[in-house]
């Protein structure tokens, strides 16, 4: 500690649990500076997957159909999730398989694009498929 003082620096315990327990002298303040440097540049380097949701309805027509699947394609060379949904609203629901044959369509034409995370299931009204993007590495 008195040779800490002299060098007008920080005594650090590095180690605490360490016998005998481990100490370092050091400027305190431009350590902390550096990790928190560290700390920024590793957080601007990251890719924030967010998850887009595109819906469905069972007797979508065709030209809908393709205007969605645009967006879909659009979104997964985005980088992003798509939670792709399909709604059914009043009697349609005894027709779920309807929507399971347009999940498993919109599935099979981005399959190059993406991997399925989560199949077709119905919940409530709705059946949901989830979409990751293929990783590049």
């Amino acid at each position: 500690m008195q040779l800490a003082v002299e060098l007008n620096l920080d005594l650090v315990n590095v180690a605490p649990t360490a016998k005998p327990p481990v100490c370092r002298i050091m400027d305190y303040g431009k350590f902390r500076y550096e990790q928190q440097k560290k700390e920024k540049e590793a957080r601007k380097n990251q890719k924030i997957v967010d998850l887009k949701e595109v819906w469905f309805r069972a007797n979508i027509d065709e030209n809908d159909y393709q205007t969605k699947f645009r967006n879909v394609v659009k979104f997964l060379n985005e980088g992003d999730k798509v939670k792709a949904s399909v709604r059914f609203r009043g009697r349609e629901i005894a027709h779920a398989s309807l929507g399971q044959k347009i999940l498993d369509r919109l599935s099979k034409e981005v399959a190059e694009l993406c991997s399925v995370e989560r199949a077709p299931k119905l919940e409530g009204r709705s059946m949901i498929m989830i979409l990751a993007p293929k990783t590049n590495s």
